[in-house]
């Protein structure tokens, strides 16, 4: 069976990609140039944190509401835009004429169009362009808005973020202009005569279905939380930095998090047994209760503790860890991406210094699920960590 056949299996037959459904939506300046805006961070609290739009991530934005206009059985549930990306969690409430895919095409398509006439803008130093669409046709005017924690005015009815708004704003009487685009030391801007000679939207959107129960609530607090863990990030740039061939008994890993670990005084790892685990299932759950709660008491006594983390019980024990706040090393199954971040829980332990994940092997983009074969090695790999420390 074809993967998307797979994926979509539980919807009414013939609704695949137009059925009811909610959606994960990412949008990526490919250059990574912060072109939608800045992001501020008052006082350096990354609580505060907000991202400033620029006239190109208005327009982005406005493009969401138009597409929304035109397909009203789409809602937004959530949005976030972000100096080089907008994250948007939609949920489509009845079965479409077309596919959701379609539908967020046009959507790319009218941005590509906004971003097609910034770049003319910016490498022409014109300062002023108009802009118009199949939807609608007007110019747009540089102006900021705040993404987190604001609302949109600017002469319209206000719409809180990251909800539906009765009337639909369009990019009707506003312009399109470089000014006020931030940029970034080392990077080519309009006022130097260089500009951006090149399409900004290039790759199309990502489209993800939010299937899985608890997977909505998560992915909302995942997107609201952007500002803020940017915004960590830039604060503390040593925890999140990728770090290539650290060397460790032979071995060489990429890591992100705090490498002071790998200088500890005492190592141990976590790795529990399928015999343990089957005994369990069959009642018997001594031995394996008794291990895990071993593991929190070697690091209640300052071992950090090493492993993959990999099965259900292993991942318990790491809970406990994250919640006491003590350090500890994961063994990943597959490599880090450009701009790789933790997960919501590894990302706090993270910019506090208290974890440090290891991966031996390349990023994968094509990698779903871990093999058994990479989860005896990472064991393996586990084991002879805490041995060259001894």
């Amino acid at each position: 069976m074809a993967e998307d056949q797979w994926q979509w299996q539980w919807q009414e037959p013939g609704t695949a990609w137009r059925g009811v459904c909610t959606y994960h939506i990412t949008l990526t300046v490919p250059s990574r140039q912060p072109l939608l805006g800045t992001l501020v961070i008052p006082n350096n609290d990354p609580s505060l944190a907000r991202v400033e739009r620029t006239a190109l991530g208005n327009a982005v934005v406005d493009e969401l509401y138009v597409m929304c206009k035109r397909y009203p059985a789409i809602r937004i549930f959530q949005f976030c835009l972000m100096p080089d990306h907008l994250h948007a969690v939609i949920r489509v409430t009845k079965v479409m004429d077309t596919s959701i895919r379609s539908v967020i095409r046009g959507y790319w398509q009218g941005v590509k169009r906004l971003g097609r006439a910034y770049t003319l803008a910016v490498s022409s130093e014109a300062g002023t362009l108009e802009v118009s669409s199949e939807l609608n046709s007007g110019t747009i005017t540089e102006g900021k808005t705040t993404t987190h924690g604001g609302t949109i005015t600017e002469g319209r009815q206000p719409i809180t973020e990251g909800t539906t708004p009765q009337g639909t704003p369009t990019t009707e009487g506003r312009r399109l202009t470089p000014q006020g685009t931030p940029t970034t030391e080392g990077q080519p801007t309009a006022e130097g005569g260089k500009g951006w000679a090149f399409p900004i939207f290039t790759e199309r959107p990502f489209i993800r279905p939010l299937s899985r129960s608890g997977q909505l609530q998560a992915m909302m607090h995942y997107v609201r939380m952007n500002p803020q863990r940017l915004a960590t990030k830039r604060l503390m740039p040593g925890f999140f930095r990728v770090q290539k061939g650290i060397e460790i008994g032979g071995r060489s890993f990429d890591g992100v998090g705090n490498v002071a670990l790998l200088h500890a005084e005492d190592y141990d790892v976590v790795h529990v047994r399928s015999i343990w685990v089957k005994a369990a299932e069959h009642g018997d759950n001594q031995t394996l209760r008794d291990y895990m709660n071993s593991c929190v008491l070697k690091a209640r006594k300052g071992a950090v503790m090493v492993s993959p983390f990999i099965s259900p019980q292993e991942k318990q024990v790491m809970q406990v860890l994250i919640n006491e706040q003590h350090p500890f090393i994961l063994l990943a199954d597959n490599g880090f991406r450009d701009y790789y971040k933790p997960s919501d829980a590894l990302f706090d332990a993270c910019a506090a210094g208290r974890v440090l994940i290891l991966s031996p092997w390349p990023y994968d983009a094509g990698k779903r699920h871990i093999s058994r074969a990479d989860c005896v090695n990472l064991n393996n790999m586990a084991e002879e960590f805490c041995k060259s420390k001894v």
